[in-house]
């Protein structure tokens, strides 16, 4: 699944994921039976009622409005989303990262004419397979994109940790702590590696030092990952 970077007004940086190809395309599909279906019911209503053709016809326009409308309306009203779009989990967002407006969910509804029904999905598929951030030609002409809201977790991200065989724990406190507190912990020192942000380390050391009433002379850095690893261990015997 690629992502992108987005940057927020407070100058954050947030991946995102965008969404695959196929969630779309699957996304698509639900929403032409929501649509299909709609517009079979309403051809029924109409079968049923004793009208003549020209009121029937004038009829059916209106009753059939909802259908037209469908993907600029359900995306204006549902933050981004359709029927077929929560179902994969994925929304449309602005590049930025913002909810997008009316203006922007209308100009992706007109382009729609060209992405899927002039070439039959062909432009959508091109444009997103090119431009690798998401984007058919009404997301680009509407400053949009289509993101994943499907989480997606590694090994890495869980507590568990690795031990080598012969690894011997420093510190049976560890066990003090719960899961909760502990996945906690990690996610608190793996972040704060990945950005350099040594003072959340120390802060994290000094709190762990606290509840568990450990003493030691190790850098913070090193402290916090025997605690973790140390836990670990403990945890995994049980």
């Amino acid at each position: 699944m690629n992502q992108f970077q987005i940057e927020t007004a407070q100058n954050i940086t947030i991946n995102q994921n965008v969404a695959h190809l196929g969630d779309r395309m699957l996304a698509f599909i639900i929403d032409s039976l929501v649509i299909g279906l709609y517009t079979v019911l309403v051809i029924l209503l109409l079968a049923s009622l004793d009208i003549d053709f020209a009121d029937m016809w004038a009829l059916y326009m209106v009753l059939t409005l909802p259908a037209f409308l469908y993907y600029v309306l359900m995306e204006t009203f549902t933050n981004g989303s359709t029927i077929g779009k929560k179902i994969v989990s994925i929304r449309v967002v602005k590049l930025d990262g913002s909810k997008p407006n009316f203006g922007s969910y209308f100009v992706r509804w007109i382009l729609r004419i060209i992405d899927v029904m002039l070439t039959s999905g062909g432009c959508a598929v091109l444009a997103i397979l090119i431009k690798g951030n998401g984007q058919r030609i009404g997301d680009i002409a509407a400053g949009t994109t289509v993101i994943s809201e499907k989480i997606k977790i590694t090994l890495k991200d869980t507590l568990h940790k690795e031990l080598p065989k012969d690894y011997e724990p420093q510190y049976p406190q560890v066990t003090v702590f719960k899961d909760r507190e502990m996945q906690t912990i990690k996610e608190l020192y793996d972040s704060a590696r990945r950005n350099g942000n040594h003072s959340v380390i120390v802060s994290l050391s000094k709190r762990v030092k606290e509840v568990t009433g450990i003493t030691t002379t190790l850098k913070p850095i090193d402290f916090i990952d025997i605690i973790i690893k140390d836990y670990n261990f403990y945890t995994q015997k049980l």
